[in-house]
């Protein structure tokens, strides 16, 4: 599929993963377009075929002046638009279609197509936005944003497990993969060596996860860094380790509940810049690709103006 020309100034880019949903993405994207010209706004479609292509139209659709990019997907089509718009005037909405939805869920968005289309609408008429924090994130294959969550120890692992096994015929489908990644990752995973530098103190460390939060949760609501906030300046950096194999198996299921914080072998420090460096490990923000290790991080305030969003920071015209 090729893109479509980038939206007349004005109107509302539409970006939508056709397989978000189970396959409904690109029903839900009909859907969608359809509410919003109902609520009298313009909107273009600028969907792509592949991920690539879809980052360059958002891209695009930003640089030609779009009023506005909406993203129908998952957490993937998520962090596609964050890229497209982190640190520009054009806001992002965002429709849930996806698996986990553990980004926008976080970020204070509506969960349903319903609620989201029509808080976007709102939004959109009355002008106002809530601006939230995102993370510029670089290494040696390049630089970009995130808004989420960086998984930079044995998450990071089972992602690249996990996405292994999807991009080959045959490899198991949806998200039974990330849990059927565990099992295969965990009977082999050690602890590895980091070293990290926070607002630049140095700090060397072992751990079995290491994770840059922006917002509390991901990988289906994990709560890894249950007090991160998207508006507060800073990040969240959760260390589990020094922690043995056996233990971090004991641990490691209390994520969800995010009680994980409160064992003596895991640590919370908080900075605005972060520098990550350990061997043999991939990071992965909003659950995808990043790049290998180091990878700096440094939050950005108010880089991201969200449509729709809750009011748990203020909102401007």
């Amino acid at each position: 599929m090729s893109p479509s020309p980038p939206p007349a100034p004005g109107s509302v880019a539409l970006a939508v993963n056709p397989r978000a949903g189970a396959g409904r993405g690109a029903a839900i994207g009909d859907a969608v377009q359809s509410a919003l010209a109902r609520a009298g706004i313009a909107v273009q479609e600028v969907t792509a075929g592949d991920a690539g292509a879809a980052a360059r139209a958002m891209r695009d659709a930003v640089r030609a002046g779009a009023r506005a990019l909406v993203v129908v997907g998952g957490d993937g089509m998520v962090h596609l638009g964050v890229n497209a718009v982190a640190g520009t005037p054009t806001p992002l909405g965002v429709v849930p279609a996806g698996t986990g939805n553990d980004v926008p869920r976080e970020l204070g968005l509506p969960a349903g197509v319903g609620p989201a289309v029509a808080a976007i609408a709102a939004t959109l008429t009355d002008g106002r936005v809530r601006h939230v924090d995102a993370v510029r994130c670089s290494g040696r294959e390049g630089s970009g944003w995130f808004g989420g969550v960086l998984a930079a120890g044995f998450d990071a692992v089972v992602n690249e497990r996990a996405n292994g096994w999807a991009d080959r015929w045959g490899g198991p489908r949806g998200h039974a993969r990330y849990p059927l990644a565990v099992l295969r990752e965990l009977p082999s995973f050690r602890q590895r060596d980091y070293v990290l530098e926070l607002d630049g103190v140095r700090m060397e460390t072992s751990a079995m996860i290491v994770a840059v939060a922006n917002t509390p949760a991901y990988g289906g609501g994990m709560h890894v860094a249950p007090g991160a906030r998207p508006d507060d300046g800073l990040l969240d950096v959760l260390v589990a380790g020094p922690l043995g194999r056996a233990e971090f198996v004991r641990v490691f299921p209390s994520v969800f509940s995010g009680r994980h914080v409160d064992h003596p072998g895991v640590h919370l420090h908080r900075a605005a810049r972060v520098r990550i460096a350990s061997d043999g490990i991939v990071g992965y923000a909003d659950g995808e690709r990043v790049g290998p290790l180091p990878l700096d991080c440094e939050v950005v305030p108010g880089a991201l103006r969200l449509l729709g969003a809750g009011s748990a920071v203020s909102v401007t015209p």
